[in-house]
C-alpha cells in the first residue's frame, strides 16, 4: 500500500465521519490537515506524527474499557499500526492483543467511529482512528505484559470511570452499539 493510497483511504473515510462534539470537529479538521503532510501516515518512525487506531469494543456486558499501564486512565484499547496493516485491522489486533478477547467488526464492515487527535509518548502526536469492535462478552484475559485492569461497564458506569476525554464520547459508542443490535445496560445492575 502506498502512501498516496492510504491518505486517500483515510481522507475518504474521516469526510465521511460526522463529528459530534467541538472536540471531533477540531479532530477531524486537523487530521485531514496532517494527513495531506505525511509521507508515511502511519508509521511512528517516520515523524511525530502518525495514525494509530483504537478498538471500541462493546457487548450485552457492555463497554470495555482498560486502565492504560503508564498513563493510569481508563481508556479504549489501542496501539500503534504495523507496517503494511489497515487500520480496521490494527483495532482488531490492539483489541484482541490488549484484552485477550476475541473481536470483531460488525457483520455490516468496518466501522470508524471517532476521530481523535492527542499527544503521545517521545513529543508524538497521535491521530487516532476509532472502530467499533463487537466480543460475546466474556471475562477479558490480557496477557502478561499488558494492563491487568480490564472491565466491562455499563454505560453510566463507563462515563464514570473513562479518562475526561473519552466521557462525552461514551453515549456515542452507546448509540452506535444499538444501531448494529448489540444492547448495551445504561446503569449497572447493583444501581
Amino acid at each position: 500500500m502506498s502512501a498516496a493510497n492510504i491518505r486517500s483511504y483515510l481522507s475518504v473515510l474521516l469526510h465521511g465521519l460526522s463529528p459530534r462534539s467541538e472536540r471531533e470537529r477540531l479532530a477531524k479538521e486537523r487530521a485531514l490537515q496532517e494527513l495531506e503532510l505525511l509521507d508515511a501516515p502511519m508509521d511512528e518512525d517516520a515523524g511525530p506524527i502518525h495514525v494509530t487506531a483504537s478498538a471500541f469494543i462493546v457487548s450485552p456486558r457492555g463497554i470495555l474499557l482498560h486502565e492504560h499501564k503508564s498513563l493510569g486512565l481508563w481508556l479504549q484499547p489501542g496501539g500503534h499500526i504495523e507496517p503494511g496493516e489497515w487500520p480496521q485491522d490494527a483495532a482488531l489486533r490492539e483489541g484482541e492483543e490488549e484484552t485477550g478477547l476475541v473481536v470483531s467488526h460488525p457483520k455490516s464492515g468496518p466501522q470508524l467511529i471517532r476521530i481523535d487527535v492527542h499527544p503521545g509518548p517521545r513529543g508524538h502526536t497521535h491521530l487516532d482512528v476509532g472502530y467499533l469492535l463487537l466480543a460475546e462478552g466474556s471475562a477479558p484475559t490480557p496477557p502478561s505484559g499488558e494492563s491487568q485492569h480490564v472491565a466491562w461497564f455499563a454505560l453510566a458506569d463507563a462515563v464514570e470511570q473513562a479518562a475526561d476525554d473519552l466521557k462525552d464520547f461514551l453515549p456515542t459508542l452507546f448509540l452506535a452499539a444499538r444501531a448494529v443490535g448489540v444492547s448495551i445496560p445504561e446503569h449497572s445492575s447493583s444501581a
